[in-house]
C-alpha cells in the first residue's frame, strides 16, 4: 500500500512541473473561505470534476472521505475505480490544518512530500466544496451526491474562474 502511496504521490510531483496553469506571480492570491467547521467538512465526498493529474489518471467514480484521527489531524482516503477493469484503487493520506480558518491544509500521501489542500469555496450547509493550491495546479469540485444540480455547477464554475483557474482545464468525473 505505501508502494502505491508512493507512486501517486511521485506521480503528483511531476505533475507539477509539466502543468500549463498561467504562473502564479500573474495571478492574484488565492482566496480561501472564512472559516471551516471540520466536524462538518469530515465525511463522504463525491468528485465532480477535478483538474487532470497523473496520479488520478484512469480514475472513474473518485471519492473522499475524510475522518478525524486521535492525534487531531485528518485521515484521508481517496478512492476510484481503474477504468480499465473495474478494480478499485486507494490511498491514504493524513491531512493537518495549518491557519485557524480550518480553509487552509496540507496533506501528505508519502512522508516527507506534502501538499498544499486550500478550501476555497463552500456550501452554506457543507453540500459542495471547492478544493485548490495557491499554484493553480490541482483543482477538485467536491459534493455530497454523485451529481450536482446544474445551476449550482454553474455559479461554482464561475466562482473558479474568478479565482484564476481554467474552466477548460476541469475534466468531469466519469460515473458508470
Amino acid at each position: 500500500m505505501r508502494l502505491i502511496a508512493a507512486i501517486f504521490f511521485l506521480s503528483f510531483l511531476v505533475a507539477c512541473a509539466f502543468n500549463s496553469t498561467p504562473p502564479t506571480s500573474q495571478l492574484a492570491p488565492l482566496k480561501t473561505v472564512v472559516q471551516v467547521d471540520l466536524s462538518r467538512y469530515l465525511g463522504l465526498w463525491f468528485e465532480i470534476g477535478r483538474y487532470a493529474n497523473s496520479f488520478q489518471k484512469g480514475c472513474l467514480e473518485s471519492t473522499a472521505t475524510y475522518s478525524i484521527r486521535p492525534d487531531g489531524d485528518i485521515d484521508v482516503l481517496n478512492s476510484c475505480h481503474n477504468e480499465e477493469d473495474g478494480r478499485l484503487r486507494e490511498a491514504h493520506g493524513r491531512a493537518w490544518v495549518v491557519d485557524s480558518s480550518n480553509a487552509r491544509l496540507k496533506v501528505s500521501f508519502f512522508w516527507p512530500f506534502r501538499g498544499d489542500y486550500w478550501i476555497i469555496d463552500l456550501g452554506k450547509d457543507y453540500e459542495y466544496a471547492v478544493v485548490g493550491t495557491p499554484d493553480r495546479k490541482y483543482l477538485w469540485i467536491l459534493s455530497r451526491t454523485p451529481q450536482m444540480h446544474p445551476d449550482l455547477l454553474a455559479g461554482v464554475m464561475q466562482g473558479i474562474e474568478e479565482q484564476g483557474f481554467i474552466r477548460d482545464h476541469l475534466l468531469f468525473t466519469e460515473r458508470r
